[in-house]
């Protein structure tokens, strides 16, 4: 023992004060001793890195702020690694655009074989327009896309199946589409950007409105508004009845022709 220590071969030195003895490492009391080395076998592994966590967390992201929040970096954050990792996924910003619009295809119901076509494709516009309500960013991206990924091209293929299968002449069955989803995607836009989101805030977003002008000068405004603000109705109840017009009228030029 030299100067109060003991050297212990093979081991750590002990520090002694009478009969007391402590271990040490290089100077340091092993009890204080911070433990590095060890991992917390409690934490949970971070999922890995997959398109579809990608995809998934952009939409996310594009639901909560639209879609000009989405950048690459932000997403990156979002799943806890640099922007960089993405593009082992994806070349581009476009190409996770494309896989986004790709999966909100995939949740629309697409009209089923063998369905009466009108209302298959009543269920279908319906459809539409709740995926567009979940997701309104991507209203004016549906049909943008040059490189449609392989829920967007089943969904096409079997709405020009269902409408074939009825009859509709190819020449027809793309007018039909075309007239289909222009008063889709026409209601969804309008809906998205009504100064109001319920029926119950009707009332102070007219009051406002007209409160600059003469009480007479817009009579039939004014009655509209008196109409919207009874109890029951809801603007987005016009969407079906204007979805069912369209049915009617092409059910009509279908057994015209």
């Amino acid at each position: 023992m030299l100067y109060g220590v003991r050297q212990v071969p093979f081991g750590p030195t002990l520090r002694c004060k009478g009969k007391m003895c402590q271990p040490t490492i290089t100077g340091v009391s092993a009890a204080r001793r911070p433990m590095t080395g060890r991992t917390n076998r409690t934490a949970r592994p971070r999922a890995p890195l997959s398109r579809e966590r990608v995809l998934q967390t952009a939409i996310k992201r594009a639901d909560q702020g639209g879609i000009a929040s989405l950048s690459m970096r932000k997403v990156g954050q979002e799943l806890g690694v640099e922007a960089m990792a993405l593009y082992y996924h994806f070349k581009n910003k476009d190409e996770v655009l494309d896989g986004m619009i790709d999966l909100v295809f995939s949740e629309i119901d697409s009209p089923p074989s063998g369905a009466d076509w009108a209302a298959a494709l009543r269920q279908r516009a319906i459809s539409v327009r709740e995926v567009l309500s979940r997701h309104r960013w991507a209203i004016g991206l549906m049909e943008s896309r040059a490189n449609p990924g392989p829920a967007t091209l089943r969904h096409h293929d079997a709405v020009l199946g269902s409408l074939r299968a009825a009859g509709f002449s190819l020449e027809m069955a793309a007018h039909v589409y075309s007239l289909l989803d222009s008063y889709l995607y026409g209601f969804a836009l309008q809906e998205k950007n009504m100064p109001f989101d319920t029926s119950d805030e009707v009332a102070d977003v007219a009051r406002r409105m007209l409160e600059p002008f003469p009480v007479d000068e817009y009579p039939n405004i004014g009655a509209m508004i008196e109409h919207a603000m009874k109890p029951g109705y809801d603007f987005s109840d016009e969407f079906e009845f204007g979805l069912d017009l369209i049915l009617d009228g092409l059910e009509r030029a279908r057994e015209a022709a």
